[in-house]
């Protein structure tokens, strides 16, 4: 007896129509307390340095937009500064940008640190986020890294019982480190939402594109808008003065945390250099507040500026693919942060 095989012929099967899901593309927000890990998830998942980072609260002052090329979507990130309470012109301004972002964009991601406790100022953001009805909503434990399995638990369990006070369902909860591998995060509450434990690899990294995985299926059926290869619609000048300023945050977090503001005046390549040797020409101003503060800025003989330049050019000649001079400047604003007509000049 010849035995039959229980598999059909390759041949004589019949072909399988390809089915292929339709590309999406559109825009998601981080929002959250100030240093709950935004502009890091940001450029986690962009894969460059596109947000300034800093372990001082409100370092991002604008919205940031990210782009992430994916076979089957497109995603634009949106960097939003931290909300809270304002105490300044400045401030003001900065919360007006993050509701704003929220009524614009398609999904809405909601960080929420692992080390620190839900407090007051989650919960004011959450409670705002729970009128956003339409748009669907992420829950993100950030810095994950930096607690042990069971403090990530009940932090999961505590955002998920938050939106069943507030009466929403979070779309997913993940719990994601940016910056480092996870050794074991478990898993997510059950309940309300979705909550996903770590990825199959176990890493930090896995978990950052299993967050793009989630974010992706939520956004609107489109074609790309943007260009393949663009990481950014950031204009060049707007990243440059945010590199200078976060080199100059380094050194003067204590004395100086939200006085700084940068503006470039001018990017110019030098005329006299030959073709294979090019030199480009930045000249821009350090704003700070105070005449007493333009010493801290600059050091002693100079050399905290020289060090603020020194780091900057690094980061800004990677970013535009040739070897730059930079030329700073301190320059006193009075009290730009309440002063309507410095923050326009400034660029708020």
């Amino acid at each position: 007896m010849v035995a039959m095989s229980a598999r059909p012929n390759q041949e004589s099967a019949a072909p399988q129509a390809e089915t292929t899901s339709p590309h999406r593309a559109g825009f998601a927000c981080f929002v959250g307390r100030p240093n709950a890990g935004k502009s890091t998830l940001t450029n986690a998942l962009v894969g460059q340095k596109v947000a300034i980072t800093s372990n001082r609260p409100q370092t991002t002052r604008h919205t940031v937009r990210g782009i992430v090329h994916r076979d089957d979507a497109q995603l634009i990130l949106v960097d939003t500064p931290g909300l809270h309470k304002p105490r300044t012109l400045l401030g003001e301004r900065l919360n007006d940008v993050v509701r704003t972002t929220w009524a614009e964009v398609d999904v809405i991601g909601f960080c929420l640190p692992a080390d620190q406790k839900l407090g007051p100022g989650d919960k004011y953001i959450v409670k705002e986020l729970a009128g956003i009805k339409k748009t669907p909503k992420i829950a993100i434990i950030t810095k994950t890294d930096l607690v042990e399995s069971k403090a990530l638990a009940e932090q999961l369990l505590a955002v998920s019982a938050l939106a069943d006070e507030l009466g929403f369902e979070w779309a997913e909860i993940i719990p994601v480190s940016a910056v480092k591998e996870e050794q074991g995060a478990g898993s997510g509450p059950s309940g309300k939402g979705k909550g996903r434990g770590r990825s199959d690899d176990g890493r930090g990294a896995g978990q950052v594109a299993l967050l793009a995985d989630l974010i992706a299926p939520l956004l609107p059926v489109s074609p790309p808008l943007y260009p393949e290869g663009d990481l950014t619609d950031e204009p060049e000048m707007v990243m440059v003065a945010e590199l200078i300023r976060e080199a100059a945050l380094e050194g003067v977090r204590d004395e100086l945390p939200h006085s700084i503001a940068v503006v470039v005046e001018e990017m110019l390549p030098r005329t006299d250099r030959p073709a294979d040797k090019p030199l480009l020409d930045i000249h821009a101003n350090v704003y700070i507040e105070r005449p007493s503060q333009k010493g801290i800025i600059i050091g002693p003989k100079g050399q905290r500026l020289k060090d603020v330049g020194t780091k900057s050019r690094k980061h800004i000649e990677a970013l535009l693919g040739t070897p730059v001079f930079l030329d700073l400047h301190v320059k006193v604003a009075k009290d730009w942060q309440r002063d309507p007509k410095q923050l326009r000049k400034l660029g708020f």
